[in-house]
């Protein structure tokens, strides 16, 4: 086995094929092609199934993946330790977020800081975020309620109240408040099973013994917006995400104290990458400013 071998798996896998590694690398496809079957008859295995030209990983090749991840970014970490003097002036930052207004406060300095960096962010639910940051194909996590686990370096950003919303065309809008237990007559509009605000509120309705009525399931925080601003139904999210929009009402929930706690996260084991540890300093930097 040679690093060659694993460095061409690696970007096939990460690239979703044999081309894109090519590119990546340099290199041209044949010789990709080479190192990742030589990889395969040396220990007898197969990494990838090869369908109509669509290459995926098999058993095997997700298992060796989760190791090569690793072994990159040690090599990324190891890099970075010896050219430590160095300002960051490029790279690629990866932010998955369960609602991307969490992080824009601190995306304007970071990027202000660090202009040579390009930052992706994109959406997700808090298992999805999690996912993401477990398996490399994110850097930074923001999400509702964070894994108690100590692999995490954690920031918390907000803690709001979660509220109801409703087409300001229903009748419930002339409502500033409502009870849960008046919310279980109501046709709700709910997030997927991955969203904490999901599951905080029905953890409260089962403690309550209150059965809700969840009519429709959207999958996104957008989608059950365009939903209840339809005129279907009720939509529960963090005040803080509600956001302004003249088609809909916020209504508060009178006999509830739930909160949503949004919180910036990264992988212990990453934080000493430069540019994880550089957007965490921006982020402690902004935030103490503006508890200042």
């Amino acid at each position: 086995m040679r690093y060659v071998q694993l460095r061409a798996f690696h970007y096939v896998a990460i690239s979703g094929g044999f081309s894109r590694a090519a590119e990546a690398l340099l290199l041209t496809q044949p010789a990709i092609s080479d190192q990742v079957r030589s990889l395969e008859t040396e220990y007898d295995v197969r990494l990838f199934n090869r369908e109509k030209k669509q290459v995926t990983l098999t058993s095997s090749g997700d298992k060796l993946l989760e190791i090569t991840r690793r072994m990159f970014e040690f090599e990324s970490q190891a890099q970075e330790l010896l050219s430590q003097t160095r300002a960051v002036k490029s790279g690629r930052l990866t932010i998955v977020a369960d609602a991307a207004h969490h992080v824009t406060s601190i995306l304007k300095p970071f990027c202000q800081k660090y202009p040579g960096v390009q930052v992706s962010v994109s959406a997700g639910n808090t298992e999805s975020v999690v996912s993401n940051l477990n398996s490399y194909q994110a850097d930074i996590g923001i999400l509702g309620q964070w894994p108690k686990s100590g692999e995490y370096e954690t920031i918390k950003l907000s803690s709001t109240p979660i509220v109801a919303f409703v087409s300001t065309d229903n009748l419930i809008s002339r409502k500033q408040s409502i009870r849960m237990e008046d919310l279980a007559f109501l046709p709700l509009v709910m997030r997927e099973p991955g969203s904490k605000t999901r599951a905080k509120f029905e953890q409260l309705a089962r403690q309550l013994g209150i059965e809700l009525n969840i009519q429709i399931e959207a999958e996104g925080r957008e989608a059950v917006r365009e939903i209840v601003a339809s005129g279907d139904g009720v939509g529960i999210v963090s005040d803080a995400e509600f956001g302004s929009d003249s088609r809909l009402k916020k209504i508060t929930i009178s006999d509830s104290d739930l909160t949503l706690d949004e919180a910036l996260i990264c992988l212990k084991e990453r934080q000493d990458s430069r540019l994880i540890r550089s957007f965490m300093e921006v982020a402690r930097e902004t935030i103490n400013s503006v508890s200042a």
